[in-house]
């Protein structure tokens, strides 16, 4: 993991854990990161020592702040749907791993952020995070499998009003409908993850494994993700997707016209 700059993994006693490291910009993803990702992702798969995986952020601030709003207002919208490409084979890879992961959320997950926690098997959080897709706010949707893996883990109504009104919500609310499985104190939180992939280590591995591959052979996400990358490109044809992305940098209210 030398070569990475962001990414780290760690290994303890068949736990490997998955660390975004960019605190200065609450962890949030760029496109150099979702290739570290992906490397990180194949040790971890090739490495038959790891048998529990723990992703989480640097820092108590954020687990992952979402992408990198900075480098998106750059993006034509071919480009754009690249980077939503990119986020949604990672993202897929994660999911798909034969091996129990765990998002360990310890502070904000927005946007892809949240997106990369939704691609996890479990999640645990702090009960200071605070969680949910803000991407309509910058004239934008989730890209990177908001709409299809929300919906299936909170229901339609709830994934519709977390979507098309933008909001985080705290950890609390966000156990109350489902969203994470469990909210502990910060000062627990370490301790709470550690003990849930101590009770993951004492199953079968290959018991794990067929599960989780029974489990996503009965919920295709295939027709969905392919209609959201493609509307996330379409998105950046939009005169509200560049207002929206220009006042978040710019650091004021957009302005939506609606064209």
């Amino acid at each position: 993991m030398s070569s990475l700059e962001n990414i780290t993994l760690a290994i303890d006693g068949g736990v490997g854990t998955i660390t975004v490291q960019r605190p200065a910009a609450l962890n949030a993803l760029n496109r150099a990161m979702l290739v570290e990702l992906k490397q990180a992702m194949n040790l971890v798969k090739a490495n038959e020592a790891i048998r529990v995986v723990v992703l989480t952020g640097a820092g108590t601030r954020a687990f992952v702040a979402g992408a990198d709003i900075s480098e998106l207002a750059l993006a034509d919208p071919l480009e754009a749907l690249k980077v939503a490409e990119e986020g949604k084979d990672v993202f897929d890879m994660i999911e798909r791993l034969p091996k129990p992961t765990i998002a360990a959320i310890n502070g904000i997950a927005a946007g892809g952020g949240l997106e990369f926690a939704l691609s996890c098997d479990f999640r645990i959080a702090a009960a200071t995070a605070r969680l949910g897709l803000p991407e309509v706010n910058l004239g934008l949707l989730p890209g990177w499998g908001g709409t299809q893996r929300l919906q299936r883990l909170v229901g339609f109504s709830r994934a519709k009003r977390l979507i098309l009104l933008g909001e985080l919500i705290s950890a609390e609310q966000a156990l109350g409908v489902g969203l994470v499985d469990q909210v502990v104190p910060q000062e627990h939180f370490a301790s709470a993850v550690a003990d849930l992939a101590a009770s993951l280590l004492r199953k079968s591995p290959v018991a794990l494994s067929l599960c989780k591959a029974a489990i996503h052979a009965a919920a295709s996400l295939d027709a969905g993700m392919t209609a959201e990358t493609r509307l996330f490109g379409l998105a950046f044809t939009t005169q509200d997707s560049r207002e929206g992305l220009d006042a978040f940098t710019s650091k004021r209210k957009p302005v939506f016209t609606g064209k």
